[in-house]
């Protein structure tokens, strides 16, 4: 299980906050007239921008029906003040529209989930073929922006993977995002045999969902499911979902459970983690 840096600990504390005050069903005027503030200082506690003050924090947990979790999250508070986002060094243009709020869950997290339907996922990119891919994507951009993007890639890689103890990662990746030339078939064997490396780690599950399956529960598109770290136990994570204009966050438990229950029966079909290295060695050895 992953241990919680400080300052990626702040963007879990800023989610269960504005979940708690929605579930004891409290409005942002009710909570910043409670500690004799204002409204735009509880949202920036909700969005991970500033921390409440010790007293503040007491004050709306009591508020939210939560008076008995005070230690647990004052605690959770003095954690998380400490240090900088990893991602500072890079430029806004560089992280797309709420991206940062996914970095700094995703860093912390205790479980990565996901579906990938369309390319092989961020976290399991070469550098070659992050860089085919961005360049790709956006065939404007400048050489150095590219490579920018690409070290914010390869650098969330080394946040998550070189913990003491990283995340338990499971992924499902549809077969068309294995055969896709992306950099031409040098840059995929490499990246098709990246893979099968990764497959072979412990804490690391991958899964193949191959074309011969016909209709799946995966249709409407690629997602995300984070699980929070230790600390936030009852917090019940996020469902990340990426497009073209804005990300959407689903937190409700019910919106996770349909996205579970997705993921689930993707990977009843998909091939057994035991057997995926052989097959993205397999794949490499035929292009």
């Amino acid at each position: 299980m992953a241990t919680s840096s400080p300052t990626a600990l702040r963007w879990w504390f800023a989610v269960a906050m504005r979940r708690l005050r929605e579930a004891a069903g409290v409005s942002r005027e009710a909570a910043a007239q409670a500690i004799q503030g204002s409204v735009s200082a509880i949202a920036h506690i909700e969005n991970g921008r500033s921390l409440p003050k010790p007293l503040e924090l007491k004050e709306l947990l009591r508020l939210y029906g939560k008076a008995e979790q005070v230690d647990a999250f004052q605690g959770l508070r003095e954690r998380a003040r400490k240090g900088r986002d990893w991602w500072i060094g890079f430029a806004n243009n560089e992280i797309e529209q709420d991206f940062d709020v996914f970095l700094g869950m995703e860093s912390s997290a205790s479980q990565i989930e996901s579906w990938d339907a369309q390319v092989i996922p961020g976290l399991l990119q070469t550098r070659a073929y992050a860089e085919a891919l961005v360049r790709g994507g956006n065939p404007n951009l400048p050489k150095d922006e590219v490579e920018r993007r690409v070290e914010l890639r390869l650098t969330r890689q080394q946040m998550v993977f070189e913990q003491g103890e990283h995340p338990l990662v499971w992924r499902v990746v549809a077969e068309p995002a294995l055969t896709w030339r992306i950099g031409g078939d040098t840059v995929m064997r490499e990246q098709l045999n990246h893979l099968a490396d990764l497959a072979e780690r412990p804490g690391i599950k991958l899964q193949v969902l191959c074309s011969a399956v016909g209709a799946h529960t995966g249709v409407e598109g690629t997602f995300t499911i984070l699980s929070a770290p230790p600390e936030l136990e009852d917090y019940p994570g996020c469902v990340y979902v990426e497009t073209l204009v804005a990300p959407y966050y689903y937190e409700e438990l019910e919106q996770i459970r349909k996205y579970r229950n997705a993921l689930d029966e993707l990977r009843i079909k998909a091939t057994a983690p035991d057997k995926t290295p052989a097959l993205f060695r397999q794949l490499a050895k035929e292009l």
